[in-house]
């Protein structure tokens, strides 16, 4: 019947929107009539978010939940439709996945090193040197194989086991005169880089290079030192392979233990610990490589203070000058003499002046002297180190006097102070205590100095201990030491020289004490 499809599509789709429960499967029945399967195209403009099922099994859906709603009897061609609650549930909506990666690319290897050359080379060994390929790729690079063979054929060999890293290798252990062939390939995970090649055979062998010494500016002059200093020269040189490097002093050989070598490589140094005058000469560097030589001389000359001029003299002497000669000093100090100084000496003080410094002749006028002064001269010799410790000095000396005018002492009589003794104060009468000393005194004069004596009652005292007697200065004196009454009398003085003889007498009275006195003590 054609007419009945429309309304049960209807009806279906309310239906699968109020109950999405699943429904039991109906019997089968046989349709009188086999109805034609419903056309997709309705049901596919169903709302998508009521059902997520696909398109085709759209119409089996419907006409499986219709007899549910009207139980009407399913057609036969129905009965191949799936379960009506299976298709009443909605599919979940699947989650979005990742990308898968691209795949990866090829593994290709780096493209051929580059700039390979020697380096160095010596007997045993050669080094070469390179440049990393332009061109390396994804891959990276993991390093490099050298490999080697001998010329004329075509066996190469790994020269290292692992695989290099730098771009620079040392091919180790080879025997002197061999000719080999040398390439390095870059190693990564693609595989194996073309070669690079030398574009000729190296010959094992040192590279003989012409010895050349580099002698030093300041050595190119003649170098001085002093005696005691100590020398320590440094000579560079080049050459390949080591130079082989000899000394020799004046033409001869080294003495052995003065003068210590030191050579190296690159240089040989010669050493003196302590100099002497012997040490000077000349000097000479050889430094050989094979049939090739070079040489370097240096002149060492050892130096110290001269000696001092052989002779000092005083040619001549007028009005306020004095000229002087000498000659040069026996030792030189082993150096020119570059000078003298000249000193001069007065007599009375004997203080030394110079007057002349870094004089150049051997002889010279001095001037300005004072007259009446008489002067004494040296001399200094001069050199690099200095003056020297000693000078030569003169033998004479010079007296300034004023040309024309002699001095002349007057002649005096000399005044005769010849006196007889003569008293200038007398003595004076004295009384004293018994008991209490007591003295005499008087002044004399006279010359020559008169002689003193003292007398008692016309008797000479002498050297009594009672008595003591002083005569300083003209001024003469009698102490009488605690007379009793026998030393009462006339004390006399007399003075005698060889122009005379004076006297002068005082009377001394002792007296007796008094009793009230004598009581008191």
């Amino acid at each position: 019947m054609p007419a009945k499809p429309a309304p049960i599509k209807k009806k279906l789709v309310k239906k699968v929107e109020k109950a999405p429960a699943p429904a039991p499967e109906p019997e089968a029945a046989p349709a009188p009539d086999p109805e034609p399967a419903p056309e997709p195209s309705p049901v596919v403009e169903a709302p998508p978010a009521e059902s997520a099922a696909p398109a085709e099994g759209a119409p089996a859906d419907a006409e499986a939940v219709a007899p549910a709603e009207d139980a009407t009897p399913a057609v036969e061609g129905e009965a191949t439709a799936a379960p009506p609650a299976e298709a009443a549930e909605a599919p979940e909506p699947e989650e979005p996945k990742a990308p898968s990666p691209p795949p990866p690319p090829p593994k290709e290897p780096t493209s051929a090193p580059l700039d390979l050359f020697v380096e160095d080379k010596n007997d045993t060994s050669v080094t070469i040197i390179w440049s990393q390929p332009e061109v390396i790729g994804p891959s990276g690079l993991d390093g490099y194989t050298v490999e080697v063979c001998q010329d004329g054929t075509e066996d190469w060999k790994a020269s290292n086991d692992d695989l290099q890293k730098s771009c620079r290798y040392i091919i180790k252990n080879q025997t002197t005169g061999d000719r080999l062939k040398i390439r390095v390939v870059a190693v990564n995970a693609g595989g194996r880089s073309p070669p690079v090649t030398l574009p000729e055979a190296v010959v094992v062998k040192d590279v003989a290079d012409r010895p050349k010494v580099r002698l030093p500016r300041f050595l190119r002059q003649r170098y001085v030192a002093n005696v005691g200093d100590k020398i320590n020269l440094t000579i560079p040189f080049i050459g390949k392979p080591k130079p082989v490097v000899s000394w020799t002093k004046n033409g001869q050989p080294l003495e052995k233990g003065r003068v210590n070598i030191r050579s190296t490589e690159r240089d040989s140094i010669i050493f003196i610990r302590v100099a002497e005058r012997d040490d000077s000469g000349v000097y000479e560097m050889s430094v050989k490589v094979e049939d090739f030589e070079d040489k370097a001389t240096l002149t060492l000359q050892i130096v110290e203070l001269p000696g001092p001029p052989a002779s000092v003299k005083i040619v001549d002497t007028w009005g306020f000058n004095v000229a002087l000669e000498w000659t040069p000093p026996k030792d030189n100090g082993n150096t020119e003499i570059t000078g003298y100084t000249v000193q001069k000496a007065d007599k009375k003080t004997g203080d030394w002046f110079t007057v002349m410094e870094h004089y150049h002749r051997l002889n010279a006028t001095i001037s300005d002297l004072v007259m009446g002064n008489t002067y004494k001269f040296r001399v200094f010799s001069e050199n690099k180190c200095g003056i020297s410790e000693e000078a030569g000095v003169t033998k004479d000396e010079a007296k300034i006097v004023k040309t024309g005018i002699e001095y002349k002492a007057p002649e005096y009589q000399q005044h005769d102070f010849s006196e007889a003794p003569k008293f200038t104060t007398s003595l004076a009468n004295r009384a004293t205590t018994v008991g209490y000393s007591t003295k005499l005194l008087c002044s004399v004069r006279g010359y020559p100095k008169p002689k003193i004596e003292w007398l008692k009652n016309q008797m000479v005292i002498g050297d009594d201990p009672k008595f003591r007697q002083i005569c300083v200065q003209g001024i003469c004196s009698l102490e009488i030491r605690k007379p009793v009454s026998f030393d009462g009398g006339v004390y006399t003085c007399r003075a005698k020289n060889n122009h005379g003889e004076v006297m002068v007498s005082c009377k001394l009275e002792v007296r007796q004490p008094v009793v009230g006195e004598a009581g008191k003590k």
